[in-house]
């Protein structure tokens, strides 16, 4: 077989799997053997670069950065659609379609997926363009970021000549948003505010690598051209499944009022189940030639109308706005309300974001507010009544000066928070890092709690986390609440830390953006931290997902005198910060997928996650058709019953996984 060949072998085979695990979810290797094929494909692409497509499988990992993105006129504009927010509109709407068409219309309800509007175009079944919204004559050129997202094709499955546009909705299901503002929160960045918002985000990065880094989907629902294979809505939607798209199988024909309506209230109750956000379902006529004979308005189709889903919010009084220092000085709004009842649970504060949303909403303190849950998660201000705004009603200006320790608050520019730079001077940061350091990810100091480092810290035992080591038992016993047994306990936890190895010294460091992969990237390229301090810029950027931002903070760590001082000090009190060669590590598990569930009786689930770690495999936190191991403790509940209905997740005891281990 020749190179080319070769390349187009592998291109159709790597596009395959895409789809079997993108979008059926149903995976037929393991992932160790797809990034097996996907690296022969780059460094044959990359020795012959002559034979290598654009919509290679190796575009879905990006690489390209687009500083500037051009515009596109739509060939076929992007509507908008009208809005019905009672089921009376959408029979209003039904009326006025039956009098124009007559009696003989079906209709097609659809997810109402809270996304980012996008337009793919295909020309001869390849993927040439995609465009976002925009003001829907003309969007912004993303081809790039959206070849990386792979639930969409980047070749149709289906033989399709010319043109072809395709219309859908770029979503960020709640888990991947979860997990993006876990990382976000351990570099001690500020949260993203709901899924939809950090999708519509994600589409204008600049890097296409971050892009492919984010957990983005596609649903589609409309295809646009010529000599189109299909008469109906309906029809269309299985047209897209088959040529290779996510199409949720959640659609319905419908043959009147009634059976829409039934629609609506089933998904009004079971949309809070659903692992992506709607906001409400849209009625489409479903014959495309009633749709052509019906037409446009000047901003929405006729033939089409959105119902949307009222979002629970509730009304109450603003109180007060404090605010928090977290560990890496960032200053965060809080709203202190009149307690109210809201998604079945008591609300108490609710979030304000930053100083920006706080201007943007005009909120002032003693106004009356509408609160909602977003993304069904976080509680936060939406609206002001101003109907109810006091007269004496007083205008909010953000802290000047931080409230803790009086410190005046800086921004850096691009950023939209503010923080206080006294790192070694203010009591939260203090203390937020040195909870930081003896958390479980880092140090592992069981019995040094947060308020026993309140403790510390205020009777001035405690500055930085070198102090931890210069702790006696004398120096603490004569405290508040401190037993001759607690005190034993942190010492021997404090005189144990120092057996933990580099990589997570280095983590508990508290580096900002230094979470716990980058610290295990960073030891394994340099592996002492002498090394690591007097490592470039461009030394630290070529280490593998090192990036310019990453690079900064750890250089700019490292000038600070004041921490190079605290590290000869963790030094010379015998931390390890040096990197010893693990003899344990194998591949035996081989990219396999594990999830522990239960009461672990064997190991711990710390100790769990070391293990399949070590030997090759993965941990994920839910039982989908993808996983392929759950190992199972005392009192399992509902991921076993999920994983015993699925059929395709094997079980193992505690013990077995062990013997699994032992092979």
């Amino acid at each position: 077989m020749n190179i080319e060949q070769r390349i187009q072998e592998l291109s159709q085979e790597l596009d395959e799997h895409n789809y079997k695990y993108y979008v059926l979810d149903q995976p037929s290797i393991s992932d160790y053997e797809f990034d097996m094929k996907l690296r022969e494909l780059q460094e044959l692409e990359e020795k012959y670069p002559a034979f290598a497509s654009p919509n290679s499988p190796t575009q879905r990992v990006g690489g390209s950065v687009t500083k500037n993105f051009r515009t596109i006129e739509h060939k076929y504009r992007m509507y908008s659609l009208s809005n019905a927010y009672s089921f009376e509109e959408v029979e209003e709407w039904i009326a006025r379609l039956e009098k124009s068409m007559g009696t003989n219309l079906t209709y097609v309800c659809e997810l109402k997926y809270d996304g980012a509007s996008i337009s793919l175009k295909y020309v001869d079944g390849n993927l040439a363009e995609g465009v976002t919204r925009g003001d829907g004559f003309q969007g912004d050129e993303i081809t790039t970021n959206v070849r990386t997202i792979r639930s969409i094709p980047l070749k149709l499955k289906t033989a399709t000549e010319g043109e072809l546009f395709v219309r859908g909705e770029i979503i960020l299901p709640f888990t991947g948003f979860q997990q993006l503002n876990a990382e976000r929160e351990e570099l001690g960045l500020e949260p993203f505010m709901n899924p939809r918002n950090t999708a519509s985000g994600s589409l204008k990065m600049q890097d296409s690598t971050e892009v492919a880094k984010r957990p983005l989907e596609a649903f589609m629902y409309g295809v646009l051209g010529d000599n189109l294979p299909f008469d109906t809505q309906w029809e269309m939607l299985e047209f897209a499944r088959k040529a290779g798209f996510k199409v949720p199988s959640a659609a319905q024909l419908c043959k009147n009022a009634q059976e829409i309506q039934d629609f609506i209230n089933h998904w009004d109750k079971a949309r809070h189940d659903l692992p992506y956000e709607i906001d409400g379902i849209v009625i489409k006529v479903n014959e495309i030639h009633q749709q052509n004979e019906l037409g446009y308005t000047a901003k929405s189709p006729r033939w089409a109308v959105a119902y949307k889903f009222k979002a629970e919010q509730v009304q109450t009084k603003l109180n007060s706005i404090t605010y928090q220092v977290g560990r890496t000085g960032a200053v965060t709004p809080v709203a202190n309300l009149e307690p109210v009842l809201l998604a079945g649970t008591t609300v108490k504060r609710a979030s304000l974001h930053n100083a920006d949303i706080i201007a943007q909403l005009d909120v002032r303190i003693g106004d009356t507010v509408m609160v909602e849950k977003g993304g069904e998660i976080i509680p936060k201000i939406v609206d002001v009544n101003l109907d109810l705004r006091p007269a004496d009603a007083e205008k909010v200006e953000f802290a000047k000066t931080c409230p803790e320790c009086d410190t005046p608050l800086e921004r850096a520019e691009g950023e939209a928070a503010f923080y206080c730079p006294n790192e070694d001077g203010c009591p939260p940061q203090i203390k937020g890092r040195i909870e930081h350091f003896v958390s479980r990810k880092a140090m592992d100091m069981e019995s040094v709690g947060a308020e026993t480092i309140a403790l510390f810290h205020e009777a001035g035992l405690l500055n930085d986390i070198a102090d931890l080591y210069d702790l006696k038992k004398e120096d603490i016993l004569p405290l508040d609440r401190m037993a001759e047994k607690s005190a034993n306990n942190i010492i021997e936890s404090i005189v144990k830390s120092k057996e933990i190895p580099f990589h997570k010294v280095l983590y508990g460091l508290g580096i900002r953006f230094v979470g716990e992969t980058v610290a295990k990237k960073l030891v394994k390229a340099l592996p002492t931290i002498d090394a690591l301090m007097k490592a470039s810029q461009e030394e630290l950027e070529a280490i593998d997902t090192i990036g310019v931002r990453i690079a900064e903070s750890v250089r700019k760590y490292f000038e600070n005198p004041e921490h190079i001082e605290m590290i000869q000090k963790l030094k010379d009190y015998g931390l390890q910060f040096e990197a010893v060669a693990d003899e344990n590590v194998s591949d035996k598990l081989n990219d396999q997928s594990f999830l522990f569930t239960g009461k672990l009786t064997e190991f711990t689930r710390d100790e769990a996650k070391e293990m399949v770690e070590k030997n090759g495999g993965k941990l994920v936190s839910s039982v989908t058709k993808k996983l392929n191991y759950l190992v199972v403790g005392e009192n399992a509940g509902s991921k076993l019953k999920k994983a015993t209905e699925l059929g395709t997740v094997k079980i193992l005891t505690e013990q077995q996984f062990l013997d699994m281990l032992q092979e």
